[in-house]
């Protein structure tokens, strides 16, 4: 039997046992609810492959590429050319298996998050809901001030502009959609997914162009692999492209370099790095994220970058930080948690891990909407 819980009912059992498990505002009214906290398995019981996902209730699909445990270096050399000091030490990192996705989320993937008519969106939460609610709860993104699009294409491209706090809300509820435990891959997951056993500045061998493997600004200003509404590829601009239209690295991986950049788990801590021993391996090296908005680290360069930039950002280990500078152009006081306005070089994709990392075990999104 369905159980339905009114807004009185609800608020007498969050109040009993401090836990939400699910809403409805009333029988005649709405159907959006606030699903219950995502329970997920700690090991994840599929062959080591790649597999194909479907979003349940939908037809859109993605797929997953199997990462095997390995050990890396990670970070780059001192002599690294286009590096950042933030880059460094080095250090000896074990990973854990995991699955990556096989490009980044793309609009049709994140709209079915977006516009799941199930969902309340966030700010549309009901008053009396909002006090028995934690920033874990599973709502949708406010809408945004501009074009989501900013001019760049959308079917098959990769979605762009979505804060940290929404890139951990999407996988979220792809946890609560597949009972599958999708997150963000850790700064170290992605840099050893990226460099696919080069220790280079990039994930493939010397001998190849990086214009094989990745759109930047130098070769993004062009229709092919573009959405045909894409104006600015009309006006021949740089701009996002189709995922997948470029090579693969050796682990069967998109878009690694160039394209968007892609959010990291990790909470940003310049001393964190340090901190590491350096004279043995380190399992896992991430640092969990809080309820902090800032800061979050991104990886990978975007459309919008140079390999000759002082700071190449297309590199394996370039690290660009998140502060507040990149919500400027947010009107809104506080601005907002879920879009950074303006910043559309940025985007994500998921990761799965065989048999999640004790600490973290239960992740969930933890910022809420404040004064900044």
């Amino acid at each position: 039997m369905k159980v339905r819980y009114t807004v009185p009912s609800l608020v007498l059992a969050a109040a009993s046992v401090g836990v939400v498990f699910a809403t409805s505002r009333a029988d005649d009214a709405a159907k959006q609810l606030v699903p219950p906290a995502p329970v997920v398995p700690v090991k994840l019981d599929l062959p080591a492959k790649n597999f194909t996902e479907t979003l349940p209730g939908t037809e859109v699909k993605f797929e997953m590429v199997y990462v095997p445990t390995g050990e890396y270096t990670m970070g780059s050399p001192d002599d690294e050319p286009g590096r950042d000091a933030n880059e460094g030490p080095r250090r000896k990192v074990k990973v854990k298996a995991f699955w990556l996705g096989k490009c980044e989320v793309t609009w049709d993937e994140y709209y079915k998050f977006w516009n799941d008519e199930k969902l309340f969106m966030a700010g549309e939460v009901p008053e009396d809901l909002k006090k028995v609610l934690g920033p874990d709860a599973i709502t949708k993104p406010t809408n945004t001030f501009v074009d989501e699009l900013y001019d760049h294409g959308r079917d098959g491209h990769p979605a762009v502009c979505m804060s940290h706090h929404a890139a951990m809300m999407y996988c979220h509820w792809l946890r609560w959609k597949t009972k599958k435990g999708y997150r963000l891959p850790t700064e170290a997951e992605w840099e050893f997914a990226c460099r696919a056993g080069h220790d280079g500045p990039y994930g493939f061998d010397k001998a190849e162009k990086l214009g094989d493997y990745a759109w930047y600004k130098e070769n993004s200003a062009t229709k092919d692999s573009t959405d045909p509404n894409s104006r600015r590829a009309d006006d021949g601009e740089p701009t996002t492209h189709k995922v997948g239209t470029k090579k693969a690295n050796k682990l069967g991986l998109h878009d690694m370099h160039g394209n968007v950049s892609e959010w990291c788990l990790d909470q940003y801590d310049p001393k964190f790095r340090e901190s590491l021993p350096a004279d043995k391996v380190i399992l896992g090296a991430f640092n969990k994220p809080t309820d902090k908005k800032w800061s979050h680290v991104v990886r990978g360069g975007s459309w919008a970058d140079l390999p000759t930039d002082p700071v190449n950002r297309l590199r394996s280990a370039s690290r660009r930080v998140s502060d507040r500078t990149w919500m400027k152009n947010d009107p809104q006081v506080p601005r907002s948690i879920w879009w950074l306005t303006k910043l559309d070089v940025v985007g994500f994709r998921v990761c799965v891990p065989v048999e999640e990392y004790p600490e973290l075990v239960g992740l969930k999104p933890m910022v809420e909407k404040k004064p900044d």
